[in-house]
């Protein structure tokens, strides 16, 4: 049994003439709401202000795209982040370096009653080579 895979699912069905539902509602939701700001104010010179403001609003929901994606989904992050709680992993404390005695640097090499032997440069130089290209020292 052969099945039909659907192509282009990523974009939107042009319903109306050359709009996808989701534009046609914000236009005709931003359309609706200049017509109550136009009818509560009255005047058309007071209300030419809010009425651009919406109008511009209303077609950046509709045309405009950030990354490929639908602007409203950027409106909807930056309304979370500004909303919700900010979260920092990691922060950077200045601690003050505890001053070290000759005792104390001793007892370090003298580990639990085990003299640790000191590397000169040259010997750890000629190890770390050693390792490097994988022979026994």
């Amino acid at each position: 049994m052969r099945f039909q895979v659907p192509q282009f699912i990523e974009v939107e069905d042009k319903i109306f003439g050359q709009l996808t539902l989701k534009q046609f509602i914000y236009l005709a939701g931003g359309g609706g709401l200049s017509f109550l700001i136009y009818t509560i104010v009255g005047n058309i010179f007071i209300a030419a202000i809010p009425i651009l403001i919406v109008m511009a609003v209303v077609i950046a929901l509709s045309f405009f795209k950030v990354n490929n994606r639908p602007f409203i989904n950027t409106v909807e992050a930056a309304f979370k982040y500004w909303v919700g709680g900010k979260l920092f992993i990691w922060k950077k404390e200045d601690k003050p370096k505890p001053q070290t005695s000759q005792a104390a640097l001793r007892e370090a090499r003298n580990f639990a009653g085990v003299m640790v032997p000191k590397i000169s440069d040259s010997k750890l130089k000629e190890l770390s080579w050693s390792l490097d290209i994988k022979e026994k020292p």
